[in-house]
């Protein structure tokens, strides 16, 4: 259509090319200069979190091996030696067989599905909330185009933080950045109250949460773009439908019930873009260009499949459940190394399947990217983050047990270090500032009051033990006590929080001398 938004060519997809130089492209440049592309560029990290899933399915159908075996093949995938295989030949290919991106996106997928505005498929929308999202007197209803974009302010009395947006004078929103938002709701959408959609005489306005709210994602980083999403294609999976036919949204045949029972978990589309609990609908502008005002409403209140998702780390709860790691805007990337290296992590974590059965000939150049979107379970959302290791992946235990283990202990203690200075901090504070305690042992912490050391002291200490960290990954000091380092980097951050105005003071003293030897106090050999 030449009055829609054709992301197989409309530049909504930004990349970083492998000479420096950084451009916008479409699905098809995309996949044809994968291998020219060093790095995705969105800004919006949680549409970058699931544009990887969305790319990672299209990827099982474009990429072939020399003989024209395809990744998502069913019958291959039946042994995952013989899956293994074809990948291996994938990559020795180098790159996407141009006729084989062609084909998928203008032959095997329908026309307009593509589209962003197609009338009747639009791209991971559902065309019927037009007349299914109405008020009392049968008149549209939308969301608004603010509910769609994060970030902006939604409602009469939203607060205006980050730009003049209001839902009395609407702005529309861009195309590439429509998209964006689009994915990014359907991943990391809220729980709770929604825009009522009418199916029957029933009319809920109360919706699930997407699948990867409060989640931070892991994928494995290849130096181009074209081995990142080979490698990110999820292993064939056991406990998935095999029989149903696999389909992706913008490539099944009829739209899926919203009254009926979830579509059957199939590898890979399905467990890749098959779990979203959100419908939506964008309004495109009058000159076609962006989005003026959108629908966003429940899609489903059937039962969540049990399946886990291939990019997470899931942690062991206190009753032994597996809950999916939750993204911390103030924690870093490398304090979770160790649920990324250990295939099982003291059997407190298991790390992220995708990181699993890598090449070996490629492991020195993998790192991992993460994505992370801070939030609560409904409505909340305090940040969103990104960032990469270096390549760390030639460190799994599969490959370097020594070296696993080794970072695994060093991450250890500096956890323990950093547990260690909160108390010091609020235990100095308490020392210094409550005439009423004389003594360490008789001293009660009110952890709602800790006082200002002890933030201070985890904002310079963390910092610190990040430089530490990345210091003992030197294969020399794999037999190298991991605390003396870390104490040393916790006592000057203990002391900058301190300060030195104190210093004429002796209760300041006193408790900075009782808070250093607390921290010191790790480094006595135990009893």
């Amino acid at each position: 259509m030449a009055d829609g938004f054709d992301l197989r060519d409309e530049p909504w997809i930004a990349v970083r090319w492998v000479d420096g130089g950084s451009a916008w492209c479409g699905l098809r440049e995309l996949f044809h200069r994968a291998h020219e592309i060093v790095d995705l560029e969105l800004p919006v990290p949680p549409a970058a979190s699931g544009l990887l899933r969305i790319l990672a399915a299209m990827t099982a159908r474009i990429a072939r091996d020399d003989e024209g075996v395809r990744l998502d093949d069913g019958d291959v995938a039946e042994e995952i030696v013989s899956w293994l295989g074809v990948r291996d030949r994938v990559l020795a290919g180098g790159r996407f067989d141009p006729g084989a991106v062609d084909a998928y996106l203008d032959e095997e997928v329908p026309a307009g599905r593509f589209d962003l505005f197609d009338p009747q498929r639009p791209f991971l929308q559902d065309p019927r909330l037009v007349a299914e999202c109405v008020d009392a007197k049968g008149l549209p209803n939308p969301s608004g185009v603010n509910k769609l974009v994060f970030g902006r302010p939604t409602g009469v009395n939203g607060a205006v933080l980050f730009g003049h947006f209001t839902d009395g004078e609407p702005v529309a929103v861009p195309g590439a950045e429509a998209v964006w938002h689009l994915i990014a709701q359907l991943y990391y959408g809220p729980s709770g109250q929604c825009t009522p959609r009418r199916i029957t005489t029933v009319k809920p306005g109360n919706g699930d949460a997407g699948p990867l709210r409060k989640a931070v994602s892991y994928h494995v980083w290849a130096p181009d773009l074209f081995t990142t999403l080979v490698l990110s294609v999820p292993l064939p999976g056991e406990g998935l439908e095999a029989e149903a036919r696999d389909e992706c949204p913008w490539e099944a045949g009829e739209l899926p019930d919203p009254l009926g029972p979830p579509q059957e978990l199939t590898w890979p589309g399905r467990r890749l873009t098959g779990h979203f609990r959100h419908a939506v609908l964008l309004k495109p502008s009058a000159d076609r260009s962006g989005v003026c005002d959108a629908y966003i409403t429940w899609s489903t209140h059937g039962p969540r499949h049990a399946d886990r998702d291939p990019y997470t780390v899931l942690d062991r709860d206190k009753d032994g459940q597996l809950r999916v790691r939750e993204a911390d805007g103030a924690r870093a990337l490398w304090r979770d190394l160790d649920a990324l290296l250990l295939t099982d992590s003291g059997h407190r974590s298991l790390r992220p399947a995708a990181l699993g059965d890598l090449p070996s000939h490629l492991r020195s150049r993998l790192s991992v990217r993460a994505y992370g979107f801070h939030q609560d379970g409904q409505q909340k959302d305090t940040t969103w983050f990104e960032a990469t290791t270096p390549p760390v992946l030639q460190w799994q235990e599969e490959a370097d047990p020594r070296m696993a283990r080794h970072l695994a202990r060093c991450h250890r203690a500096a956890e323990d270090v950093g547990e260690r200075l909160d108390y010091a901090a609020r235990l100095a504070w308490k020392l210094a500032t409550d005439t009423s305690a004389v003594s360490e042992t008789k001293v009660k912490l009110d952890r709602k009051k800790p006082g200002p050391w002890a933030m201070a002291a985890r904002g310079r200490y963390w910092p610190a033990a990040e430089r530490e960290f990345w210091k003992m990954t030197d294969a020399e000091r794999c037999d190298s006590p991991p605390l003396p380092p870390l104490v040393n980097a916790a006592l000057t951050a203990l002391d900058e929080a301190i300060g030195t105005a104190g210093r004429a003071d002796i209760r300041v003293e006193r408790a900075r001398t009782r808070a250093r030897s607390t921290l010191r106090a790790l480094l006595r050999p135990a009893a």
